[in-house]
């Protein structure tokens, strides 16, 4: 608590003088290592140091760094600070111990040196101390440091700067020093070993690495690096501002994992993976817990590849899906990952090897090094995605019809807005069935996973195995290579995909003859499925046009008496949901809503004679009247629609 009663309470205080010289006053003797110690820092300083190096250290403060460096074999180091103060401390700490170090009273902003003087000049938390806002006067300031370093570093020499690259610091340095001609190298430090001698950072510590080179005339070519974590081959960035951006990127991805580890019970987290190559979305994560299982180091962490197609389905496009597939498959921490359209991959092994290093930065702390962390998934292929036809649409933009594969093993051709990515627009069955068997059921009463190790199906993890009356998922054979759904296949008429449509067909059950629907001025039933493009309105269906008084007054007129007029709503404002029942109750007496498990949408039956009231006992009767009028003597029917168990979840409003 003696570290925090020595910040100052104003940011722009850590570049005055009279702050520092308080503050290592307070201190003492006692070390403050801003941003790691040496052994934290060595895999990315390291590489840059050579033992022969003339090095300055700039505002050494009294940091064990110089002292440690100088351990190590690098002993030409020269230390300078503004603090009169410090410089005396470590003086006295170093005198006998390690003759050749050199420390002076001296300002960053104004050194004596001469020009070219240093091979390298270090700087641990000096600059954002010094640039601690995005002022004019700061800014200033902080030019004036970069010059000095400038004049007295060599050619070929490197200032490498320790910082936290907040925003106006990232992009000071980084516009100075390429505007100068330098490389720019950019190492995230690893996100373990960031922090002070008095705790840790949310934010992660970067090295920057300025490397003087001879501008080249009429050139006005800059090198541009950056290397993340573990990465040995440095991203080479073709302007600033994208280097910029990659930093922030690095630094919202270090957040997100501060915050899942922090406070497991926030809600899901999701982030996308891009293509190095393209800059394209290739992965899009999410990490859900699962806080009523027990964690232990064998049951902590798991990842779960979704095959293609099926990121749309309940279990695996929700937070409430995800985290019961987490506790169906009896994890803690469970990163669900989706892949991408317009990408290619190879197989499930690829996917793994491509996926491994980057998820393992989202496993929980503490778990063991060398642990087998298992990769999950429906069967054991990546599934399929073929897109038979991209489009246009003056309203909805682009858009794709792709063909992929589904539950049960079968084949879905979906009409997709890729403005809405994730949400299935419309979707029909094909009569093609694959003999592939791997299968997710709801509602079942036994729970299994494929356990992939390579590209090859395991048996299925028995411990794993629990009885719920939850999700289930079948583990399957592996398949070899995934088939395309061959073209011209026919489409299965007697198949509903979409809960809502199912019971809005239900609901004409509530037509006195449902099974005689004749033609006519008037109508027996009007349906309403139509999608809104105003998304800031809070109710995605219909438009706000199709429920005002008036036009539903106009929909009334064109019914029979005892006719039916189904609105399918989806609405997330509370106070316009409220509204729309309001005005529909005013326009027709009798209502009824059938609301959709899983799902905002709801289905109102709405009829403009109270007194047609049907009984339940009727209402089942009718719904087999139906059932059999639609069912063709010769023709497939979809056994899994039951009218009357669509029925049984309509209420009277």
């Amino acid at each position: 608590m003696a570290a925090l009663r020595l910040l100052p309470g104003r940011a722009r205080d850590f570049a005055s003088s009279d702050y520092w010289e308080r503050f290592f006053r307070e201190r003492g003797g006692r070390a403050f290592e801003w941003y790691g110690e040496w052994q934290d820092l060595r895999a990315s300083l390291g590489r840059y140091l050579r033992p022969r190096d003339s090095i300055l250290v700039a505002g050494c403060g009294n940091s064990e760094l110089s002292e440690q460096l100088y351990d190590e074999g690098y002993q030409d180091i020269t230390n300078v600070d503004i603090s009169e103060v410090v410089i005396k401390q470590m003086q006295e700490r170093s005198a006998h111990l390690r003759p050749k170090m050199t420390y002076m009273v001296m300002d960053v902003l104004q050194m004596d040196f001469p020009d070219e003087r240093f091979q390298v000049v270090l700087d641990k938390g000096t600059l954002d101390a010094l640039l601690t806002d995005g002022e004019e006067t700061t800014l200033s300031r902080a030019e004036r440091m970069f010059a000095e370093i400038s004049r007295v570093l060599q050619f070929g020499g490197r200032y490498l700067c320790v910082t936290l690259a907040q925003a106006h610091v990232s992009k000071m340095a980084i516009e100075y020093f390429s505007r100068e001609g330098w490389m720019v190298r950019i190492h995230q430090v690893s996100g373990d070993k960031a922090g002070t001698s008095e705790g840790e950072f949310a934010l992660p510590i970067f090295v920057y690495v300025m490397t003087k080179i001879r501008r080249v005339p009429g050139s006005a070519l800059c090198i541009l690096e950056l290397c993340a974590e573990a990465q040995d081959k440095p991203i080479r960035f073709k302007s600033t501002e994208h280097l910029i951006e990659a930093v922030k990127e690095m630094q919202h991805y270090s957040l997100l994992r501060s915050q899942i580890n922090k406070n497991p019970s926030s809600g899901t987290v999701s982030l996308d993976l891009c293509s190095k190559d393209t800059g394209q979305a290739r992965y899009t994560l999410h990490v859900v817990h699962s806080l009523t299982v027990k964690a232990s180091f064998d049951n902590k962490f798991a990842i779960f590849i979704v095959p293609q197609g099926r990121e749309t389905e309940w279990l695996f496009g929700t937070d409430e899906g995800r985290k019961q597939l987490a506790t169906c498959a009896g994890f803690w921490r469970l990163v669900t990952v989706a892949l991408h359209r317009d990408q290619h991959y190879e197989g499930m092994e690829a996917i793994q090897a491509e996926l491994s290093e980057k998820v393992m930065e989202l496993a929980p702390p503490g778990l063991p090094a060398g642990q087998q962390v298992p990769f999950l998934s429906v069967g054991g292929d990546i599934g399929i995605r073929t897109i038979q036809h991209r489009g246009t649409s003056p309203l909805s933009g682009e858009y794709v019809i792709e063909d992929v594969k589904g539950d049960g093993g079968h084949c879905f051709r979906r009409l997709i807005f890729l403005s809405n990515r994730n949400v299935v627009q419309s979707e029909a069955r094909l009569s093609f069935r694959s003999s592939h068997k791997g299968e997710l059921r709801c509602g079942e009463d036994e729970m299994g996973v494929t356990l992939l190790q390579g590209n090859e199906a395991l048996p299925r993890n028995k411990k794993h195995k629990k009885k719920k009356k939850t999700a289930s998922i079948n583990s399957a054979e592996p398949a070899a290579e995934p088939a395309a759904v061959p073209a011209g296949q026919s489409i299965d008429k007697t198949y509903l995909c979409c809960a809502h449509h199912r019971a809005m067909i239900a609901g004409l059950c509530l037509l006195k003859n449902p099974e005689h629907l004749p033609a006519s001025s008037s109508y027996d039933a009007i349906m309403f499925d139509v999608d809104s493009k105003d998304s800031a309105l809070g109710m995605s269906c219909p438009p706000p046009d199709f429920v005002e008084k008036s036009f539903l007054q106009k929909v009334r007129t064109l019914l029979k008496k005892e006719g039916l007029f189904i609105l399918n709503l989806v609405c997330r404002d509370t106070q316009l949901h409220d509204t729309v029942l309001a005005t529909l109750r005013e326009t027709f007496p009798l209502l009824y809503v059938r609301r959709i498990e899983g799902e905002v949408n709801e289905i109102l039956f709405c009829q403009q004679q109270a007194k047609h009231k049907l009984p339940p006992a009727e209402l089942r009767d009718t719904a087999q009247i139906l059932e059999k009028a639609l069912r063709q003597p010769g023709q497939a029917w979809d056994a899994t629609y039951v009218l009357a168990d669509v029925l049984e979840a309509v209420k009277l409003l």
